[in-house]
């Protein structure tokens, strides 16, 4: 790991012009690598743009010292981003394109020249942590922020069986430079939205058991968040809601992109693999939280996901 991170530290010196892409949907950990990569870049005298499909109002934070820069991309990196195919819109202008993927998913399959992957970090801006210390950056608050937003949202505030020493010892070094904690975990992790809790009121009432009541499967569908008129920024975190129920091994989140597509978030408790139950069905991630995409109607995806589930319970 240490020769990598040399050598993508190298390759971030000698090129420019940078476009950084996100992943579709974009979290927390996606964001903060893009932005902190971002600012690194332009505080080396680089031009360099964050690609998103779209910001989500909680994070609108992160951008505080971006500085916007004209020109024409030399240089395509991805953060967080396990597949090309979570680009989203993004996906057809960028493909066959990527010269650095950075990333901490075991299932990555980015094409790239250079890739910077290791399945064993917490987050990927747990990474980035790593590769500014080895370029030498001059650390800001604004840095701070971008990695800790990551960070703790991706270990969910340090809760998460992702959460090792080194998770800690990272989180307090970034501390000590002066991010402001108080304001992030505030934001990520005490503030809701009352579209969002009237959402969640809807979606607890579409919880289904099954396996002895060892799997639990929520819905949200089109209807829901146009009736409600919840932005995509704010259904993050609803996969969490199964996992939290006592006595759940695989909590299951149906999420309707489109009519007839649900994009599936898979949490885990315990001894099953939730990336190992998405790749059966075509997606990948972490142990204890993955994802994938299902098609057909509700009916039809519950059927699929418990189908996956079985053969793990």
């Amino acid at each position: 790991m240490t020769d990598k991170l040399k050598e993508t530290a190298a390759f971030l010196r000698e090129h420019d012009c940078f476009d950084i892409l996100t992943h579709d949907y974009p979290d927390g950990d996606t964001l903060g690598s893009g932005f902190a990569l971002c600012l690194a870049l332009q505080q080396m005298g680089k031009k360099a743009r964050v690609i998103t499909t779209f910001l989500p109002k909680d994070f609108v934070f992160l951008t505080n010292e971006i500085r916007e820069q004209d020109f024409e991309t030399q240089t395509v990196v991805t953060v967080d981003v396990a597949d090309v195919r979570l680009l989203g819109k993004n996906r057809a202008a960028y493909e066959g394109r990527i010269d650095l993927c950075i990333d901490h998913h075991m299932t990555n399959v980015v094409d790239a020249p250079l890739r910077l992957v290791d399945g064993h970090a917490a987050a990927n801006c747990a990474i980035l942590y790593k590769l500014f210390c080895e370029m030498g950056i001059t650390w800001t608050r604004a840095i701070a922020n971008c990695l800790y937003t990551g960070i703790s949202t991706d270990t969910g505030c340090f809760r998460y069986t992702n959460t090792t020493a080194e998770t800690l010892r990272i989180g307090a070094d970034i501390i000590d430079i002066g991010c402001d904690t108080a304001y992030i975990n505030k934001v990520m992790f005490e503030t809701k939205t009352k579209k969002k809790l009237a959402l969640e009121r809807e979606v607890y009432d579409t919880i289904e058991y099954c396996f002895d009541d060892r799997c639990a499967i929520i819905a949200v569908t089109c209807d829901m968040q146009r009736s409600i008129g919840v932005s995509d920024g704010e259904l993050e975190g609803l996969a969490s809601i199964p996992r939290q129920i006592e006595g759940v091994e695989i909590g299951i989140t149906l999420r309707e992109k489109a009519p007839g597509e649900f994009k599936v978030s898979v949490r885990t408790n315990g001894q099953v693999s939730a990336s190992a139950l998405c790749a059966t069905l075509g997606g990948g991630g972490h142990s204890a939280a993955a994802g994938c995409t299902v098609k057909g109607t509700l009916d039809e995806a519950k059927a699929q996901l418990k189908a996956a589930a079985a053969k793990f319970l």
